[in-house]
């Protein structure tokens, strides 16, 4: 018996919108990075980019548990030199809360250029209304 490896050109992509209001950050970003992986298929293959476009909306009314917004930062340390920059969690999601979805997510994914290629599935909104109605995204409910 053989094994049957997916091929780059037979995986179909599909597009699924989220809404991430009151979810719980780690729990909706490990689900979203499952789903960009490909995980959830019966034939995947780790080598192949198998998973699925995944629409966040309603980025802004993400919920953080304990005291994580009171403790962590986020620092950002451009190629200029003295540029570093930090940021308090408490302050992240008023300043972009796209990119706390996205930071979450991004550190689940394969830290490679597959990695990558699945990280440009994802597109994150801070209100409900996004641009890609023209792919008829379904909605995918996750707890």
């Amino acid at each position: 018996m053989k094994t049957v490896f997916a091929r780059p050109g037979t995986v179909r992509g599909d597009w699924f919108v989220v809404d991430a209001s009151d979810k719980t950050l780690g729990r909706l970003a490990s689900q979203i990075a499952h789903r960009l992986k490909g995980k959830h298929k019966a034939d995947y293959s780790p080598h192949v980019d198998m998973g699925d476009h995944i629409v966040v909306l309603n980025a802004r009314k993400i919920r953080v548990t304990g005291r994580k917004l009171s403790t962590r930062s986020t620092t950002t340390i451009p190629a200029t030199i003295g540029g570093i920059k930090s940021i308090a969690s408490r302050e992240a999601p008023q300043r972009a809360p796209e990119r706390v979805i996205e930071f979450a997510v991004k550190g689940m994914l394969p830290k490679n250029p597959l990695g990558r290629r699945m990280f440009r599935k994802l597109h994150v909104f801070a209100g409900g209304e996004h641009p890609h109605k023209a792919q008829q995204p379904k909605p995918l409910e996750i707890h």
